[in-house]
């Protein structure tokens, strides 16, 4: 087993918010047998926005999927501050992701007959300290736009609101899986500000998984998966404005 790699510079300090040892997992299709993750040693940081880098069955979604408590680990040890999600029940699973995590997909996943402030308020509802629906989607620029249905927002305004609506439970982190896969390059650009400013704002730690190189300009730390594993991690000196990315 590799050992984890030791915290980039200027990282040697900061709260280990998600840690994970010799994490692999295997599906089972039939007489398949899929190695998605084989070994995985890792250390994201609190407050840190993270890139984690790779191409297409590199496995870097199975790995944010385990880090958000939507699927287990079938070997290693995968920890959320000081507890342990490996043995955790579903129930305790359930719980993790309620009070801690927030997500964002590819695809929006609107509630079409909600307008933007209700399909916040969805989750507002059934959270221990949310932000009301309005401050969270004025947080991403949406503050005129909260009773339109998703059918008269752009696709760059929904992907937005689904932003206001991971963060309006206030989660410690925010996993983001392909955010700008479905939109075009400058409407990308439009929504990874809105994490940007999300990460400074808040202190939200901030991982994004992508394809995209470019992407990792703009982040803390940029982990680069491949074949299963973690091949390099790199950190950048000095973050990019997303605004000056360019693809």
């Amino acid at each position: 087993m590799n050992a984890i790699p030791a915290p980039a510079a200027g990282f040697g300090r900061r709260e280990v918010i998600f840690h994970a040892s010799g994490v692999t997992r295997v599906y089972l299709m039939g007489e398949v047998t899929i190695r998605a993750l084989r070994g995985v040693d890792l250390e994201v940081y609190a407050g840190e926005l993270v890139v984690m880098l790779g191409a297409s069955g590199s496995g870097k979604s199975t790995l944010l999927n385990i880090m958000g408590g939507l699927d287990t680990a079938s070997e290693g040890e995968v920890r959320y501050r000081d507890q342990d999600l490996a043995q955790a029940s579903e129930r305790t699973l359930t719980a993790f992701r309620r009070d801690h995590v927030g997500f964002v997909f590819q695809f929006y996943n609107l509630i079409a007959s909600l307008t933007a402030r209700e399909n916040v308020a969805i989750v507002t509802e059934i959270s221990r300290d949310p932000m009301p629906p309005e401050e969270a989607l004025a947080l991403v620029g949406l503050e005129d736009r909260m009773d339109h249905f998703p059918s008269q927002l752009s696709g760059g305004e929904q992907q937005r609101v689904a932003i206001a609506r991971a963060i309006a439970k206030q989660p410690a982190v925010l996993l983001c899986d392909e955010p700008t896969g479905a939109l075009d390059s400058q409407t990308g650009i439009r929504v990874l500000e809105v994490l940007a400013h999300i990460n400074e704002r808040l202190n939200t730690t901030v991982a994004i998984i992508t394809h995209n190189a470019v992407i990792g300009e703009m982040a803390d730390r940029v982990i680069h998966l491949r074949d299963g594993r973690v091949d390099s991690i790199e950190e950048n000196p000095q973050r990019a404005d997303p605004a000056t990315l360019r693809w």
